[in-house]
């Protein structure tokens, strides 16, 4: 017969209320921090379709006939590097997910001045308290982006040495946007901003998360029926084994009396050996660091860091409490090839084989690492 508890539920029914509880909030944060990203990739293809400069009217700067302002930021700060390499040409790309960038400015970089950053139809200017520094986007040779701070530096034609701007971290993502724009607009290549986010909102539209399926009391193992599961039995196993060695290890050296034989000398008295030194102690294993994925790119949460990003290997031998995280297709184990999402929502390990998720609509994606 069945252990129940207080209320007459089973164990089974117990693990299976846990395991959807979990895999609908972690499907919540997924949709959520999809959704987001969504939002923001529709709202930059309408700044770019409708992208028109205003005359600058209040601003502390001369524009020419015909140019028009199309952002602004006080607070700016102009950077210059005495030393550096030929920076790379302009490209008209749109970061499909910049990352967080830090406040700190990069060692070898001087700020020498700072004020108001205008982006114009026609050039990037700064109105500082020493005077106005600008770059045409006619002049312009070469651009570069920090990938960790919030500085963008520039090269161009009619200067030797190399300066830019050092923005305030919540500003930089909507300038460097805005300066992509500003560039392509100049050289009238607009259209291929436009096309980029379209490709890139289709390509989120692909990682939108599946609901999860429902786990039913059926799928529950015997191991779920120990707080922590399959955990909780790996590191009990894995102390019974090192406790046993390390209390072996740390008890003192035994002394050993060695009396010598009685003689008629009275000279000989019992001797006292020297302990013996202290035993060597073996390095005591470290445990490996836990996962800590910080990106999923839509797929479920996990301790593996398995993902959709794509940049990583296919998961040829998922870990063995994979099915605890994704919702395994039925015969999972039998598979024979690497790790992929279905169109249904559940997975096969059947990926790069004839037929792979045949009866669940078809393959979607791999599961990369």
């Amino acid at each position: 017969m069945a252990e129940t508890d207080a209320t007459g539920s089973t164990w089974r029914y117990r693990w299976a209320y846990r395991q959807n509880e979990r895999r609908q909030v972690a499907f919540r944060d997924a949709e959520q921090a999809w959704r987001r990203r969504d939002g923001e990739l529709r709202r930059l293809r309408a700044a770019a379709a409708a992208l028109s400069g205003t005359p600058g009217a209040g601003l502390p700067v001369e524009l020419t006939p015909g140019e028009t302002v199309f952002w602004a930021q006080p607070g700016a700060q102009l950077v210059e590097v005495r030393h550096t390499a030929v920076l790379p040409a302009p490209e008209l790309r749109v970061a499909a997910d910049p990352p967080p960038l830090r406040g700190r400015r990069p060692d070898g970089v001087k700020v020498v001045d700072a004020g108001l950053a205008v982006l114009t139809n026609r050039r990037l200017l700064l109105a500082g308290g020493r005077g106005r520094r600008d770059w045409a986007y006619a002049k312009m040779t070469g651009l570069a982006h920090d990938p960790a701070a919030p500085v963008t530096l520039i090269q161009v034609l009619d200067r030797r040495g190399t300066s830019g701007l050092l923005l305030p971290p919540d500003a930089a993502a909507e300038f460097r946007f805005t300066l992509t724009l500003a560039f392509a607009e100049a050289i009238e290549q607009r259209e291929a901003v436009l096309g980029q986010l379209d490709e890139l909102i289709a390509e989120h539209a692909q990682r939108e998360p599946f609901r999860p399926s429902i786990v039913s009391p059926a799928q529950a193992r015997l191991s779920a029926r120990v707080p922590g599961g399959r955990r909780t039995v790996a590191v009990a196993a894995a102390f019974a084994l090192i406790v046993p060695a390390v209390l072996l290890e740390s008890e003192p050296p035994v002394q050993t009396d060695v009396a010598v034989a009685a003689t008629p000398a009275p000279t000989h008295t019992p001797t006292r050996l020297a302990p013996a030194g202290p035993v060597a102690r073996k390095p005591r294993p470290s445990a490996s660091p836990s996962a800590s994925p910080e990106r999923f790119c839509g797929a479920p949460r996990n301790p593996f860091g398995y993902d959709f990003c794509g940049g990583g290997e296919k998961v040829s031998r998922p870990a063995r409490a994979v099915c605890d995280f994704f919702d395994c297709a039925p015969g999972f184990w039998q598979g024979k090839g690497y790790l992929v999402q279905c169109r249904d929502g559940q997975y096969s390990l059947n990926g790069g084989r004839p037929g792979v998720c045949a009866r669940h609509q078809g393959a979607r994606r791999p599961v990369t690492l």
